[in-house]
């Protein structure tokens, strides 16, 4: 019997073929087989192959934990055993691509699980991260047609449609002024849904009612924020506004604020506390948010009043304001706001202005809302996972951080707060830290060659802000700074918003609440200590989750720049590289005796094969 059939001018009978039978197929297919092992082994043609097989690390899965743990055991051996010798040539492990379905994956606001959650409250809306070792290790992909953003300022106003091809908000939202497609790019004209004329005229009639230019007013929170024109149209004011909304049907509103390099992230006001410290906002901004400020006897109301400054001024612009049929609903958001003795500005049309009393509050007085101040071990600081209360915060120190009493806009950033009274020596820390990044960034400049202060840098993270001196070194420069502060740390970040400046609480365990490829540069000091339990020294989780999350949100081409021990930088270096990012390591500033090494890594623009689109 022969393994491939001869044609019928070569048979003995001249008749028809006849039909293949299993046994043929088998044997065919082990030939096939041996054929193709020899020739791999035995010949140069599999080198390739065998390169790539040592390279590449499977993109792990829930499903397969077993992978995953071989992935995290590579980068756990010494240093020694990462590179193989490939005809001379070595080669280091390089982690794969996702697929091109994770473009815009977010680990903690994936709609695969929010679906599953319940709506109450808005629950399914929050973050809910993967269990520990589940998160994939693999490479987040940009989209085909991905191009380096706009530089600022000309972001403000359009940004390329291919970066983030989604036509739905321009569709929906494009006779409100919001955004527009317009040949290669998307237009953004500064208009809201209720304020289609633009930001910058509904901001004028806001200043009429709020002392928008004079220096008093320096940090904003803009709830529910679309696409960020409010915010975007401040910043000329010296206003810097963080926004904020969740992952919902506008997809991609927090996405569209970011490339166009304002001040945002993804959040939702549900069941928790927003992740910010008690009194850090001079202005709260509600342009048809949508939330219900009244409902559970006021509980969201009095989470406003937590993160509004005594003296701070809210504006909320639609539903209910004078809204129809919303009688209401209107009449128990004033009463609310009275039974806080809110002072109430204006009323014009369905735009209300209040501004919030400079001292402690009124309370406890008779209210139908049943509120009450808060317990005095209640900490109003305490913001990461904790759940909201119905109550209001009391001012710890009193009359010393109200709107009026802090300095105005820019003297408050190099003023040492009053909140350092609640850290031992706190005023001396502060005013050498303060000199610390000063020569740092400097340093960072003339000699590291980092381009701070170039339009292509405009969204910095700093991971391990402390007090943000970082962010206070670079306020000549045309960049906005997220100051995170580790959630198991110091909790520090009331002192960076008193100085005038931005930024969350976070715990690098888990995901940060941004889309992929939303920050030019990150930077970080003690990298290891974000993933360090304080207590037990031990690690909560693994080095290469954080370093994959990091790429994540860092865009192709953007910078890395992270500080630490000589030890820390070396495994951090093995990680970058197999990453795909390029390295470079350098000592610290002349004046640094700590031993510090600065690692500065560029991530590479790399794209899917197209077969993989």
């Amino acid at each position: 019997m022969g393994l491939v059939n001869l044609p019928p001018s070569r048979r003995g009978g001249g008749g028809l073929a006849r039909p293949w039978t299993l046994l043929d197929l088998i044997s065919f297919s082990l030939f096939a087989a041996v054929f193709v092992f020899f020739l791999l082994v035995f010949t140069s043609l599999g080198d390739p192959l065998a390169a790539a097989g040592r390279r590449a690390l499977a993109h792990s899965s829930s499903s397969d934990p077993r992978q995953r743990q071989r992935i995290l055991a590579v980068f756990d051996a010494p240093a020694n055993f990462l590179v193989r010798q490939h005809h001379g040539e070595s080669v280091e492990p390089v982690l794969q691509a996702c697929s091109a379905d994770e473009v815009d994956h977010m680990p903690c606001e994936d709609p695969r699980r929010s679906s599953q959650l319940s709506r109450k409250m808005n629950f399914y809306r929050e973050r809910h991260c993967p269990p520990p070792g589940e998160a994939p290790l693999c490479l987040i992909p940009p989209p085909d047609g991905y191009r380096f953003p706009v530089p600022w300022p000309e972001s403000l106003h359009k940004i390329w449609h291919d970066n983030m091809p989604y036509d739905k908000l321009a569709e929906r939202k494009g006779h409100q002024g919001w955004m527009k497609e317009e040949g290669p790019y998307f237009i953004f004209p500064g208009g809201g849904t209720m304020f289609p004329d633009g930001a910058v005229q509904y901001i004028g009639k806001l200043g009429q009612f709020i002392p928008i230019k004079n220096g008093l007013l320096r940090t904003a929170l803009d709830l529910g924020c679309g696409v960020a024109s409010f915010g975007g149209f401040l910043l000329k004011e010296n206003i810097i506004t963080l926004s904020f909304a969740p992952r919902d049907s506008h997809k991609s509103q927090i996405q569209f604020a970011l490339e166009r390099g304002i001040p945002a992230f993804v959040a939702m006001l549900g069941t928790r506390r927003l992740p910010f410290p008690a009194f850090s906002f001079d202005l709260i901004h509600c342009s048809r948010c949508l939330i219900p400020f009244t409902a559970y006897n006021g509980t969201y109301f009095t989470e406003v009043d937590r993160l509004l400054r005594p003296g701070g001024y809210l504006v909320i612009s639609g539903p209910p304001v004078q809204w129809p049929n919303q009688d209401k609903e209107w009449s128990d958001l004033q009463s609310v706001a009275h039974a806080l003795c809110y002072e109430l500005l204006t009323v014009d049309n369905n735009t209300v202005i209040w501004k919030k009393p400079t001292e402690s509050s009124c309370l406890p007085n008779q209210n139908e809302f049943g509120l009450d101040l808060c317990s005095e071990n209640d900490d109003p600081n305490e913001a990461w996972y904790f759940n909201l209360k119905n109550c209001v915060s009391r001012i710890a120190i009193e009359g010393e951080t109200s709107l009026g009493s802090i300095p105005k806009w820019p003297e408050r950033i190099s003023t040492p707060p009053s909140r350092l009274s609640l850290i031992k020596n706190g005023n001396d820390i502060f005013e050498a830290d303060t000199r610390r990044w000063a020569r740092r960034v400097d340093y960072y400049k003339k000699t590291l060659g980092l381009k701070l202060g170039n339009p292509e840098i405009r969204n910095v993270m700093d991971m391990n802000a402390l007090f943000g001196g970082f962010a206070a070194a670079l306020l000549s420069d045309p960049v906005w700074v997220m100051n995170v502060v580790p959630a198991r740390k110091p909790l520090t970040l009331g002192i960076i918003y008193d100085r005038g400046l931005i930024g969350v609480y976070h715990d690098w365990c888990e995901a940060f609440s941004t889309y992929p490829r939303t920050y030019d540069l990150i930077h970080v000091v003690g990298i290891t200590s974000l993933i360090r339990d304080p207590t037990s020294g031990k690690s909560r989780c693994h080095l290469l989750d954080l370093m994959v999350e990091m790429d994540r949100i860092l865009r192709p081409e953007g910078k890395a720049v992270m500080r630490d021990s000589s030890e820390s930088i070396e495994k951090v270096a093995r990680i970058a590289r197999a990453i795909r990012w390029t390295v470079e390591v350098h000592g610290g500033e002349p004046e640094s005796h700590s031993g510090e090494k600065i690692l500065v890594a560029t991530k590479t623009f790399w794209k899917l094969p197209s077969s993989s689109h």
